[in-house]
C-alpha cells in the first residue's frame, strides 16, 4: 500500500490525512472547494508545529509529512491508482452513494473503501455497491490526529482480509483499533457518550448543577481515571460488590428519556452552536481558536505521557526477556 486517498478536508479528513502522511504514505486529500483545502493545509501545518515544539516530531519529519500530502479538488485525480480510500464527506446518504458509484467505476477491485460515518450502517452504504465486500467503517474521534481510538465496523459481506488490512493500517499509523463483533448504531463510544450525556442534560434540567459544574466534576473524577484505567477495569479495582450496590441504589432514579432536551433544542434554534457561533454552554470570542489550541496542547501532553509509558513498558518487557534468555543460556551450558 503506497497511495491513500482522503475524501473530505474538514475536521476529520485533514486530521486523518496528517496521520497517514506522518506514517510515510503518499496522501491525496480531496475537497470540492480550494478554500477548504487551504484551511486543511493550514490546520495540518499548525498541528505539526505544535508537535515539533513539544519535541514529539522533528522539523525534518514535519517537512516530510507536508511533502507527502497532495491537495486536489478533482475527485477522479484523487482516486486514480489509489490503494485505500477514506471517505469523510458530509453525512448525506445520497451524496455518499453517488460518490461510491464514481469510485467503483474508476478504482481497482482490490481498493478498500472505508467510511468515517457514525450514522449509516454498511448495509445502507453498500446498497448500490458492485463489490460490497471491500467496504468497511473506520470511525475516528475529534481530533483524529490525537485521539488514539478508531472503531472498525464490518458487516456480513465484509471480506475478512479487508478487516485485517484495515486493522493493520490503523496500528501502523499509531491508532488503537477496536473491531466491533456486530454492527450497531453509534458503535461503542457514541452509544456510551449519548447515555452519559442524557444524564448530564437531566442534571441540568433538574437544576442540580450547571454545565460548568459537570465539566469540573467529570474532569476531576472519571476523566482523571479513565485515561489509563477504563470504566470496566475501574469497577474491578473498586470492587464489584460496591458497583452492584451503587447501580442498585441509583439506576432507578436515572433519566430514561428518549427525547432531546428542550433547552438543547432552544440553544440550537437560537444558533448557539458552540465554537461555530461563539456561544454554546460557554462563550467564545474567536470561534473557539484558543479553546481548540488549549485542548490540543493538553491532548498532546497526555499522548506524550501515554507513549512514554508504553515505551518504558516495552523496554522493561524486553529487558526481562533478555534476562530470561541469558539465564537459559547459562543453564544449557551447565547441562552440557
Amino acid at each position: 500500500m503506497k497511495i491513500i486517498t482522503v475524501l473530505g478536508a474538514g475536521i476529520m479528513g485533514h486530521g486523518v490525512a496528517q496521520l497517514l502522511a506522518q506514517a510515510g504514505y503518499i496522501v491525496r486529500i480531496q475537497a470540492r472547494r480550494e478554500t477548504s483545502l487551504e484551511t486543511a493545509k493550514k490546520m495540518i501545518t499548525n498541528s505539526l508545529k505544535i508537535m515539533v515544539d513539544k519535541g514529539m516530531l522533528s522539523q525534518e519529519k514535519m517537512e516530510q509529512t507536508l511533502d507527502n500530502i497532495k491537495y486536489t479538488t478533482d475527485l477522479l485525480e484523487a482516486i486514480q491508482d489509489t490503494d485505500f480510500i477514506l471517505e469523510s464527506i458530509p453525512e448525506v446518504l445520497e451524496t455518499k452513494l453517488d460518490t461510491y458509484e464514481i469510485i467503483e467505476s474508476i478504482v481497482s477491485e482490490k481498493t478498500i473503501i472505508a467510511s468515517n460515518t457514525s450514522t449509516f450502517p454498511l448495509k445502507e452504504l453498500t446498497q448500490r455497491a458492485k463489490h460490497p465486500g471491500r467496504f468497511i467503517i473506520t470511525h475516528y474521534f475529534n481530533p483524529p490526529q490525537l485521539v488514539p481510538i478508531v472503531e472498525i465496523a464490518k458487516f456480513e459481506k465484509t471480506d475478512e482480509n479487508v478487516v485485517k488490512v484495515t486493522y493493520d493500517l490503523m496500528k501502523e499509523i499509531g491508532k488503537t483499533p477496536v473491531v466491533l463483533k456486530k454492527e450497531i448504531t453509534g458503535f461503542i463510544v457514541n452509544r456510551i457518550q449519548v447515555a452519559f450525556l442524557r444524564e448530564c442534560f437531566n442534571l441540568i434540567e433538574l437544576g442540580v448543577c450547571t454545565a460548568e459544574d459537570i465539566d469540573i466534576a467529570v474532569r476531576g473524577s472519571m476523566g482523571f481515571k479513565w485515561a489509563f484505567c477504563g470504566p470496566m477495569e475501574s469497577q474491578d479495582l473498586a470492587g464489584l460488590q460496591t458497583t452492584q450496590a451503587m447501580v442498585y441504589n441509583i439506576e432507578q432514579d436515572l433519566s430514561n428519556t428518549r427525547e432531546v432536551p428542550k433547552f438543547l433544542k432552544e440553544m440550537v434554534e437560537k444558533s448557539e452552536h458552540g465554537i461555530r457561533s461563539n456561544k454554546g454552554f460557554y462563550e467564545y470570542d474567536d470561534n473557539g481558536a484558543k479553546a481548540i489550541y488549549t485542548r490540543d496542547d493538553n491532548f498532546l501532553d497526555l499522548l506524550k505521557l501515554i507513549q512514554d509509558k508504553e515505551a518504558k513498558k516495552e523496554k522493561t518487557a524486553s529487558a526481562v526477556k533478555n534476562k530470561q534468555c541469558d539465564s537459559l543460556k547459562i543453564v544449557r551450558k551447565k547441562l552440557v
